[in-house]
Formats: structure tokens, C-alpha cells, sequence
């Protein structure tokens, strides 16, 4: 009978549980795993399910039994796949299961970097609209939406989706180049054009040697005078100091962030720490994935994949 380990269980929401494949197996459960813990826990394992735990190479060698690892995620960063690949571990990922709920966050962050709904909402903390002379105040600025240049890195499934939703309200999209590109695809926008001309940057791109800071100092600097950044892609494709500095300096007029170089954060990540007082600055934790319709799709997914994976042996 084969075992199946999860790892990381408390990286699926607690309502919405993984289906359990329909072979006969063991099942074991992890809320987390440290990475001291993984190769005792897994050691036994044939299938082992995970979205962060690391499995590099030193780790997979200790696992002559292991078969399979079913990501609950897309990234697969945390495994070192040359190292899987020579010693006969397979590894799923699961894609597309974000392609509306992901697109949609990002919707809701232009929107609130535009009418500056972080700055409103933290001042219900405090009696500043009582204390109020007049009906209204403006201490944020307020602009639209429809009519803005949204410049979209990263032309995958969800970036494009991000771009249809942004053309359907009136913004007009732009897709930028690769950043080293020789020459420039139809529909596509050369990278550094894109950053001048852009009222608003996202990013879509995976994360790769080549993308790594791909947000830094330079690219930032080329970036319009009071534009927006969104990230909902991977945290280490900015530079978080060099985007603070632009923040602080006052060249962006605002940042969201879903993701961070390192996650959880520090409590002193100066990122975190600027977000408590600078009302341009939403981070939200990593959950522009996590809408229930997602969520369902992609452990449905999981088990499809592990399912899969059996019938093929």
C-alpha cells in the first residue's frame, strides 16, 4: 500500500480539504515541516504533497522510496528538479486554477492604489472625519482608472486575463518585451518603453536568474513620476529596498505587494514596517491565489495529478 505524506497542510484552507485519491494508501498529515523535519517524515513516503517544503538535492537523496512530489502550487522553486529528475522523482505542479481570482486581486489593488482606499479605510481607526469642518476632506489623491496605462509583465495565463479585464475598463494595456530582447514580438511593447509609459506595472513573470530584481533602482527610476507597482507574481522579482527608496523619495506613487522575498516576513521587514504608516503602500499576505473556486480547483488538481501519476506505473 503506498503512503502518502502531506507536508504543509495549513497551505490549503482548512474548509476545503484534498479529496483523497482512490487507490488504497496510508495518508499522513503535516500542519508544517521544518527542514529538519522533512526527511524523517517522508522517508517512508511514496507520494509526498507540498507547496514550500524544500527538497533539494542532499534532501531527495535520503529519499530512495520517495516517487512522486504533488505540489499544491504552480512555482516550483522549492524543489530542485535536475536533482528529482536523475534520481526517478517525479514532480506535478498544478497550473491555471488562479486564472480568475488572481486577476481579479490585482483588479482590486489598481483600484485601491487609484482612489487610495488604504489611506480612507486607516483613518476610520481614528475620529478624522468627525473631527472634520466640512463634509468631506482631500488629504489623497483620487484618479481614474479608465483611461490609464496599465503595463503588464508576464503574458501568461494570468497576465493576459489581467489585460482583458484592464481593456474592458477602459485602460489601455501595454506587454512588455523580454527586458534583453533584440527585437520585439507583435503585441508586444519594448520592456523599457512599457516602464515610461505605464501608469501602473504589474507582474506576471515566473521567477528565473533572468527576472530576479527585475524591479530594482534602474528599472524603477525609468518608471513614470507617480506611477503605481503591483506584484502578485514572486517576491525576489523586486528589489524591496530599492522600491521603499522610490516610495520614500516619492518617484512612485504607490506600491501592493502579495508577495515578499521571504514569507513570512521579518516583524522588522522595512517593507512591513513602512505599510503601518504610509498610506500608498498595501501588502496583502500571499492570498491573491487562495478564492474558494480556486482553491477547490487546484486540490482537485492535486489528487488528479496523484491519480494520474499511479495509473502510469
Amino acid at each position: 500500500m503506498m503512503q502518502i505524506v502531506f507536508l504543509d497542510s495549513t497551505a490549503i484552507p482548512k474548509h476545503i480539504p484534498i479529496p483523497r485519491p482512490d487507490f488504497a494508501h496510508d495518508w499522513i498529515e503535516y500542519e508544517r515541516t521544518s527542514a529538519e523535519e522533512t526527511v524523517e517524515r517522508a522517508k517512508d513516503a511514496d507520494i509526498v504533497i507540498t507547496s514550500k517544503v524544500i527538497f533539494d538535492r542532499k534532501t531527495l537523496e535520503q529519499l530512495p522510496r520517495l516517487k512522486l512530489i504533488a505540489l499544491t502550487a504552480t512555482g516550483t522553486n522549492n524543489i530542485d528538479l535536475v536533482a528529482a529528475a536523475e534520481l526517478g522523482v517525479a514532480v506535478r505542479n498544478v497550473t491555471g486554477y488562479s486564472s480568475t481570482t488572481v486577476p481579479e486581486h490585482v483588479l482590486g489593488l489598481i483600484f485601491a492604489l487609484k482612489h487610495s482606499l488604504a489611506g480612507w479605510l486607516r483613518d476610520q481607526t481614528s475620529a478624522k472625519w468627525a473631527d472634520c469642518p466640512q463634509f468631506c476632506y482631500f488629504d489623497y489623491p483620487i484618479t481614474d482608472v479608465r483611461g490609464s496605462t496599465l503595463g503588464v509583465f508576464g503574458k501568461g495565463c494570468l497576465g493576459s486575463e489581467v489585460g482583458r479585464l484592464a481593456q474592458a475598463l477602459g485602460m489601455k494595456v501595454l506587454y512588455a518585451e523580454h527586458q534583453d530582447a533584440t527585437t520585439c514580438r507583435d503585441g508586444y511593447t519594448p520592456f523599457n518603453e512599457v516602464l515610461k509609459q505605464a501608469d501602473i506595472v504589474t507582474l506576471h513573470c515566473p521567477l528565473t536568474e533572468n527576472t530576479q530584481n527585475l524591479i530594482n533602482a534602474r528599472t524603477l527610476s525609468q518608471m513614470k513620476k507617480g506611477a503605481f507597482l503591483i506584484n502578485t507574481g514572486r517576491g525576489p522579482l523586486v528589489d524591496e529596498t530599492a522600491l521603499l527608496d522610490a516610495l520614500k523619495s516619492g518617484h512612485l506613487g504607490g506600491a501592493a505587494l502579495d508577495v515578499l522575498v521571504k514569507e513570512p516576513p521579518e516583524k522588522d521587514n522595512p517593507l512591513i514596517l513602512a505599510a503601518k504608516t504610509m498610506p500608498n503602500l498595501i501588502i496583502t499576505p500571499h492570498i491573491a491565489w487562495a478564492s474558494d473556486s480556486a482553491v477547490t480547483t487546484l486540490v482537485k488538481k492535486v489528487t488528479q495529478n496523484i491519480e494520474d501519476f499511479v495509473k502510469s506505473l
